[in-house]
């Protein structure tokens, strides 16, 4: 079993790797290459774990009663996914405010809800827009916020061929979207 996925699974993956890399031309029995279907199987699987787990048991129990109603923000969780357009990578950053309506969630517990939607085939603008949701609905939060930035290699090493380009994706709930206040409260914070 490897990362959730029955062996047999993880063989065929293999298997399909194997065929790529001889339709691309390459010679499968050659040193460098006999076992990299199985390492890329194996590596997909990985890379794509956020499918097999479940919100519920990552968050396990780790939200806690809190009184105050000032935002608490976690800046600069990275994460690591792949374009669902291209499998190919794209990395980087994400943050995210939220103001407790009665409860907080253990700091880690956010990381983990950020590689639970990076961890699939993915676009940046739903990612972000699940982690808001997710952080919202399981805390039932008065407002959250979150915003992520990434590297796409799908950009920048194919197609435009753009180096330094990045994209910033943003995505509020609650009272972050009637509150531009807030929002540059929010942003103030991450600068520093």
């Amino acid at each position: 079993m490897e990362n959730g996925v029955n062996d047999d699974i993880v063989k065929q993956i293999a298997d399909h790797y194997e065929a790529i890399i001889k339709l691309i031309g390459e010679d499968v029995s050659r040193e460098g290459l006999i076992k990299t279907p199985m390492r890329a199987a194996k590596a997909i699987v990985y890379a794509t774990r956020g499918y097999r787990q479940n919100a519920d048991k990552i968050i396990n129990e780790a939200i806690f009663t809190h009184e105050g109603s000032r935002m608490v923000i976690v800046k600069d969780i990275e994460f690591y996914s792949l374009c669902e357009h291209h499998i190919l990578p794209f990395f980087g950053k994400v943050s995210i405010g939220y103001i407790p309506n009665g409860k907080t969630i253990g700091l880690s517990k956010l990381a983990r809800l950020v590689d639970y939607y990076a961890r699939r085939l993915q676009v940046q603008e739903r990612m972000t827009s699940q982690i808001c949701e997710i952080v919202m609905d399981k805390l039932d939060a008065k407002g959250v916020i979150a915003v992520c930035t990434g590297d796409h290699l799908c950009m920048k090493m194919r197609g435009v061929e753009k180096q330094y380009s990045a994209t910033t994706t943003i995505e509020t709930k609650g009272v972050f979207e009637d509150s531009p206040a807030l929002c540059d409260e929010f942003f103030r914070s991450l600068r520093h």
